[in-house]
């Protein structure tokens, strides 16, 4: 669909529609206000009525256009030209084939990644995507090739010899989606991906421990580990985060805990998954004192705050395979990954009444989204105690809004003077009692 689009870069305006199968963007001086909106806007509806038509005159509309001696007056859709001679076929685009123009492309997009991420994007491209595109020019790459694609990706096995799900497919097509898009961007190419939407996928597996749960597995786990479990659980560290914490970053004197570094597939990493993971975490007393006593038994070598017996950081693997999953069966808890670990941390905190702001900046979130709806729905589950906050505001106003009880005679006799006194005052300052209109 054609529309008018702001470089914000500059602001000015430029439209963009298709001609002749061909994305064409053409700029303007025009500012981005609604008077020229409208001005631009009237342009481009003149222009898609020309071109459905059949009498759109490129080179007219845009004299100074590199596009218009490629299209040379053409009509695309009877290729016929307006001196009602055929014409030419509009030139074809040369373009690299698709596996040469993704090196170029991961390449230019490589600082900007983190290891991992650019090591997944990699794996997607040698087992997806370069097998089916690889000898293509991006160039004859359509959105019937994509939907065939993601069609097919349906069918191949994934983990646990299930196949793929939407989540995973949809980062696999994503992967394509950026490549191809910026390829079209490049080379003035049709959107392959135009109408072509995300599947449904479902949400992230979320299943935190209770109170409960966390005391359990804290006063059971071998006793080499209860400090690891208890700061996980208190503080929503990343495993990658925990397992990557050096004694360095541990500030005892103002009770924090500086989230600087990550240790994941083997290799430490002087960054965050991402710049809000970089955060300073506030230790709880429980958290205080499981540092504390770890400090008492560190490795003498080694700058982890959690080490092996070699001085270097715990293998998380090692960690999920021997001693977690073990101990859920164990204690006879459902088989779920350290990771939810983190989950608790937001859905106590939460269920405690902390400030979901606060909360946010803890997890290192960029806002408060996440923990409303993918937390919050656990919380009246934690503390039992859904509605009843409402419902203690509303029993306090009533009984503060109720009239004083009227005073008998028994009353009065068992009063003391003072209270008598008080009694009295308190009859001169409050109205009477209306009863059954004004007296005669």
């Amino acid at each position: 669909m054609a529309k008018v689009r702001v470089r914000p870069e500059t602001g000015a305006l430029y439209l963009d529609f298709f001609y002749c199968g061909v994305r064409c963007r053409e700029q303007t001086t025009l500012q981005d206000s609604s008077e020229n909106r409208r001005r631009v806007e009237a342009l481009l509806s003149r222009i898609e009525k020309q071109i459905k038509q059949g009498r759109f005159d490129y080179a007219a509309t845009f004299p100074h256009s590199p596009k218009a001696a490629v299209f040379a007056k053409t009509d695309a859709d009877r290729g016929v030209s307006f001196a009602g001679v055929p014409a030419a076929a509009p030139a074809r685009i040369s373009t690299p084939t698709f596996a040469d123009f993704s090196i170029t492309w991961r390449a230019e997009m490589a600082p900007q990644w983190r290891r991992l991420h650019r090591e997944g994007v990699d794996a997607i491209f040698d087992a997806h995507l370069l097998p089916v595109f690889g000898e293509r020019p991006v160039g004859e790459i359509n959105k019937a090739d994509v939907l065939g694609f993601r069609a097919t990706l349906t069918s191949k096995p994934g983990r646990g010899g299930h196949g793929l799900t939407a989540a995973r497919i949809n980062k696999i097509v994503g992967i394509l989606r950026q490549c191809i898009t910026e390829a079209a961007d490049r080379y003035t190419l049709p959107d392959a991906f135009k109408g072509v939407r995300r599947l449904k996928a479902r949400r992230p597996d979320v299943h935190p421990f209770t109170l409960e749960e966390v005391e359990k597995i804290r006063t059971t786990i071998r006793a080499d580990f209860r400090t690891y479990v208890t700061v996980r659980f208190f503080t929503g560290m990343r495993t990658g985060e925990i397992n990557g914490l050096k004694w360095k970053y541990v500030d005892f004197d103002k009770g924090l805990i500086l989230v600087r570094e990550t240790f994941s597939a083997g290799k430490v990493e002087e960054d965050a998954k991402t710049e809000r993971s970089l955060r300073e975490i506030p230790m709880l007393p429980q958290v205080k004192e499981a540092l504390l006593a770890q400090r008492e038994h560190r490795h003498p070598t080694s700058d982890y705050v959690f080490a092996n017996r070699d001085g270097q950081p715990l293998d998380a693997h090692n960690f999920t395979n021997r001693v977690w999953y073990p101990l859920l069966r164990y204690l006879g808890l459902e088989r779920r990954r350290p990771y939810q670990t983190r989950h608790t941390t937001a859905t106590l905190m939460l269920a405690s009444g902390e400030n979901p702001e606060w909360i946010a900046r803890l997890m290192g979130h960029a806002n408060t989204q996440m923990l409303f709806t993918v937390y919050s729905r656990f919380v009246p589950n934690l503390t039992h105690r859904d509605g009843l906050a409402i419902a203690g505001l509303l029993s306090r106003h009533a009984e503060t809004a109720k009239p004083p009880a009227a005073t008998t005679d028994i009353d009065l006799n068992a009063m003391t003077a003072a209270q008598l006194r008080e009694a009295l005052k308190q009859l001169l300052v409050s109205p009477p009692a209306k009863e059954g209109g004004p007296a005669m």
